[in-house]
């Protein structure tokens, strides 16, 4: 299977989902701009892979990443990204989104459980009340200090 084959456009991934829960899998959703992929990253997604069968990742499009992070990012282009996620074993699927945040894909996408970093609470992460109200789970996983995309970006600049 190549990397670019897990990179979907909404109704793609909205069939795959369905195929995927219809044969009673456990999808686990999460999202991120995951500019500069490092270990804190890799470990996040593992760790959510882990709570379910399958993991899908909502990836910020570069006009996305641009309005949250400032001119200056995202450092990596949206289909390198992509293709980065992807080529994780344990990335199922890749789809993009061009909001502030991942509301309305996660209403489209229906996950079974919402993971984000133990850095949010529960019940202040985006698309809680979707994945609650349709019977799902919201759910954090521990995060590895000492690592982010801005800090190795400050490292980089500092040399």
């Amino acid at each position: 299977m190549s990397t670019a084959s897990k990179i979907k456009y909404l109704e793609e991934a909205k069939k795959r989902m369905n195929e995927w829960q219809g044969a009673g899998q456990k999808v686990v959703f999460s999202n991120g701009c995951f500019d500069i992929l490092h270990l804190g990253h890799i470990d996040y997604l593992e760790k959510a892979r882990n709570l379910g069968d399958r993991l899908v990742v909502g990836l910020n499009t570069d006009q996305s990443v641009r309005k949250l992070k400032g001119e200056e990012r995202p450092v990596t282009d949206e289909i390198s990204r992509a293709r980065m996620l992807a080529a994780l074993e344990f990335v199922d699927m890749v789809v993009h989104f061009s909001d502030d945040t991942p509301y309305s894909l996660i209403k489209e996408l229906k996950p079974d459980i919402l993971v984000k970093g133990d850095d949010y609470l529960a019940e202040n992460i985006v698309g809680a009340d979707i994945v609650i109200s349709n019977g799902g789970e919201v759910k954090t996983v521990s995060l590895v200090p000492g690592y982010s995309t801005s800090g190795i970006i400050n490292k980089i600049k500092n040399l």
